[in-house]
């Protein structure tokens, strides 16, 4: 079965938490969990820590645990994950230009050329 790299990278940033917490740490840089969870009123600290350790886990952030006491726990950017925000950035970008309330409806997002990766 061939899989399309697109829908493997999508899957794993697309569910509702992790462009956030990507977004707070590109804004803010390095975020200890609870600065994260100020950043993102609405998440949980039941989702907020899988999200981290999934991002983690994919290479788009680092966890840097601080021998203190109690641990100081930091999570940054990897430049992985700064590569993935320059990518959306320009999609967000792209967005706005053509948004249907700018630009005439729904038919200003279709884009001539474009294919679903086939499964």
């Amino acid at each position: 079965m061939n899989t399309c790299p697109f829908r493997d990278m999508l899957a794993r940033v697309a569910d509702r938490w992790s462009m956030l917490v990507l977004c707070a740490l590109a804004k803010n840089g390095t975020l200890r969990f609870s600065a994260l969870k100020v950043r993102i009123e609405d998440i949980s600290l039941r989702m907020l820590a899988p999200t981290l350790r999934q991002l983690e886990q994919d290479g788009f952030l680092s966890r840097t645990v601080r021998p203190t006491n109690p641990p100081r726990v930091e999570y940054a950017l990897t430049r992985f994950g700064e590569s993935l925000l320059a990518r959306v950035s320009e999609l967000v970008r792209w967005a706005k230009r053509k948004s249907p309330a700018r630009a005439g409806g729904a038919q200003a997002l279709r884009a001539p050329g474009l294919t679903a990766c086939a499964s």
